[in-house]
């Protein structure tokens, strides 16, 4: 699917999928009716009315098979982002347990890496073009501190550790975050859904060939669920992209004041 398609507006969004689906079958009922003459019209109408139903189960099939790895990602990407918020959100309350020079540098370093993460890593998801080349400069700052420290007391021990772990849980998120942002439906997919799409629509064409009313309408019904399915689809395609995408609100309520 296209970048263009996948940024618009949900509203939009609909417009462009039931609008071009519908022309779509306008198209393939002016095709199989200008087809439709001759020795043609008779084979026409001798394909089974009872082809119709295993070629709407079929394309269901396939409407299961793309929306189980949509679904799937939406899922990883919120599980990811949840993980990463909570790691954050422990180190900043682990960082009060230390002194106030050391306290202030931690929550400076997690509210850079909050800031960036929304403000430049989040849009470079959003296009599909983050990338894990590049550690996050203030998390890795701010795992080099939490060792780096001498702890006094068991009190501030046990906080060491656990921010530690914490970091590495947030490090990890992050990981998993950027991963599943360039998680898309593949062509292989799309196509083989189009392609089934087409061909019911084609046999709905054929087995209405006399009746041109029945046709228009049988075929209207079965295009508007093929748009339904596509647009639901397209909406959530991507994780981290369009308007129903996985947002940053969540790290933006444990930034650090």
């Amino acid at each position: 699917m296209m970048d263009w398609l996948l940024n618009l507006p949900v509203v939009r969004m609909s417009l462009v999928v039931f609008g071009g689906t519908y022309v779509v079958t306008g198209v393939i009922y002016w095709l199989v009716k200008a087809l439709a003459v001759g020795e043609r019209k008779a084979a026409f109408k001798g394909v089974s009315p009872g082809l119709l139903p295993p070629l709407g189960i079929i394309f269901g099939l396939f409407v299961a098979f793309v929306a189980a790895q949509v679904w799937n990602d939406v899922d990883r990407a919120k599980a990811a982002v949840n993980s990463e918020v909570s790691a954050l959100r422990a180190v900043v309350l682990l960082a009060d347990s230390f002194p106030g020079e050391t306290k202030t540098g931690l929550h400076s370093l997690v509210r850079r890496q909050i800031t960036e993460t929304v403000t430049q890593e989040w849009p470079i998801m959003a296009r599909h073009h983050a990338s894990l080349t590049i550690a996050p400069r203030p998390l890795v700052e701010a795992l080099q501190v939490a060792l780096a420290l001498t702890p006094h007391g068991d009190g501030e021990t046990v906080a060491q550790r656990e921010m530690v772990v914490s970091l590495e849980k947030a490090l990890d998120g992050r990981r998993q975050r950027i991963m599943i942002s360039q998680s898309s439906v593949n062509w292989v997919k799309c196509l083989g859904l189009l392609l089934q799409a087409a061909c019911t629509l084609v046999a709905i064409a054929m087995v209405h060939i006399d009746n041109r009313l029945t046709a228009v309408l049988a075929m209207a019904l079965f295009a508007t669920g093929v748009a339904i399915s596509l647009m639901l689809i397209a909406s959530h395609a991507r994780p981290f992209t369009g308007e129903m995408s996985v947002g940053p609100q969540l790290l933006l309520q444990v930034m650090p004041e």
